[in-house]
């Protein structure tokens, strides 16, 4: 007989497959809709460039012409999405939204593993639980898409360590005193 904290847990693993399996959807989903919008745009961009010059060409702006220039392009908003992509050789934390870029370059200026509860007040969040949590998920999701490593539970770092300057400091401009 299964005891009923076992078929808790085992709900609770199939509930997180299926989340996981959503987000990796989303994720998917989310890199389409850029690519797409990107070939739109381009396209947009050449059928508007191909107007001006025929209406140059002719000596006169067409009715035509002018309407394929007042094309508007409506704004997307994809909500719910954050793409957070796996690290390859040359992509820097630019690319990552700007939670997890703050996340990567508090790590990278640390001179030892961090916690999340290290993290999170210098990020800007409260240290309570809801947002040590948080900070926690989006750690555990950097480590899986390799930016940061778990060497011992609960304890995070670089994955590929930059050069001996941190992330901060090849924009900082302070003065020398």
């Amino acid at each position: 007989m299964v005891s009923l904290v076992e078929e808790l847990e085992a709900r609770e693993a199939a509930a997180a497959a299926r989340v996981e399996e959503l987000q990796e959807k989303i994720a998917e989903l989310t890199g389409l809709l850029v690519s797409e919008r990107e070939a739109w745009s381009r396209l947009r961009v050449t059928r508007e460039t191909v107007a001006a010059v025929l209406a140059e060409l002719s000596g006169q702006e067409t009715a035509a012409a002018a309407s394929l220039q007042q094309s508007v392009v409506p704004e997307v908003r994809v909500v719910g999405a954050i793409m957070v992509p796996h690290w390859r050789e040359g992509l820097t934390a630019d690319v990552l939204p700007d939670v997890y870029r703050d996340i990567v370059e508090v790590i990278a200026d640390a001179s030892a593993p961090m916690q999340a509860k290290q993290i999170a007040p210098r990020i800007g969040l409260p240290a309570v639980t809801g947002k040590i949590e948080g900070t926690r998920g989006k750690l555990k999701r950097l480590v899986q898409r390799g930016w940061l490593i778990e060497d011992q539970p609960g304890r995070f770092s670089p994955a590929h360590p930059g050069p001996a300057e941190s992330v901060n400091s090849l924009n900082d401009k302070g003065s020398s005193l």
